[in-house]
């Protein structure tokens, strides 16, 4: 998760619509499994690892972001959830990769280094911003490479050497808007400069009605959504030994 974008919000990213709404999203993903350790890479505040470890469904977390300064990584680390530049091993069953690989010029290979220190069955739970007709000044300001549609995630995933498991949109309710502001701000003003995210701050009422929103689009369409959303999201698992063996 960006920090740029994080520092768009002017507040707590875990009181947002934006952020709540995603971490429940993952949660969904992750289904009832609890896991013992999560690695949680370009975590940017780590507002979803600390979502997770809060609501009992990881005991511990690593967030790993380069741009981590030695105060943060002093002061945000609890006994719970901590904050380091970058990892050597880990023993995580779940990794998270939200928001981070649509940053890289590699991402195959940035997948591939976090599947090489993950242990055989580990999950992993990726998110990027969909659909390349979506892109805005909004993308050059987080400095993204790409968009992705769900089938070029999953190619990468794949490539990574990655067992895709499900993969769908979501952040469908705000798709038709988004487009259509972004395609009528580019025919009408041009690209504008990169110097804003798009992402807000939100009033009171406004936070709570997106998040209710978000809350129906979960429970009634985002576990078939292949069609369309703001967000591509794709869960995968680190296949055992014998079976890599056997693709090979």
């Amino acid at each position: 998760m960006d920090l740029k974008e994080e520092r768009a919000i002017g507040g707590d990213p875990a009181s947002h619509w934006y952020y709540i709404s995603k971490g429940r999203a993952i949660r969904a993903l992750i289904g009832e499994d609890h896991h013992r350790a999560v690695l949680d890479v370009g975590a940017g505040s780590g507002v979803f690892s600390r979502m997770l470890t809060t609501e009992g469904v990881a005991e511990r977390a690593t967030c790993v972001d380069p741009n981590y300064t030695d105060a943060q990584m002093k002061t945000a680390s609890t006994g719970r959830v901590r904050y380091v530049r970058s990892v050597a091993e880990t023993d995580a069953s779940l990794v998270l990769m939200i928001d981070v690989i649509e940053h890289v010029d590699d991402d195959v290979a940035l997948i591939a280094d976090y599947a090489a220190l993950a242990p055989a069955g580990a999950r992993f739970v990726i998110s990027v911003p969909a659909f390349n007709f979506l892109w805005s000044s909004h993308d050059d300001f987080l400095e993204h490479r790409r968009r992705y549609t769900l089938e070029t995630l999953q190619q990468a995933v794949v490539a990574a050497g990655l067992k895709p498991l499900s993969t769908r949109y979501f952040f469908g309710a705000l798709f038709p808007a988004v487009a259509a502001l972004r395609l009528a701000d580019r025919a009408m003003k041009g690209e504008k400069d990169a110097n804003a995210s798009a992402l807000k701050a939100a009033p009171g009422w406004l936070n709570r009605s997106l998040v209710a929103i978000h809350d129906l689009e979960r429970a009634a369409l985002f576990p078939f959504n292949k069609i369309a959303g703001v967000t591509a999201f794709c869960l995968a698992e680190k296949p055992a030994l014998a079976e890599t063996s056997r693709a090979a």
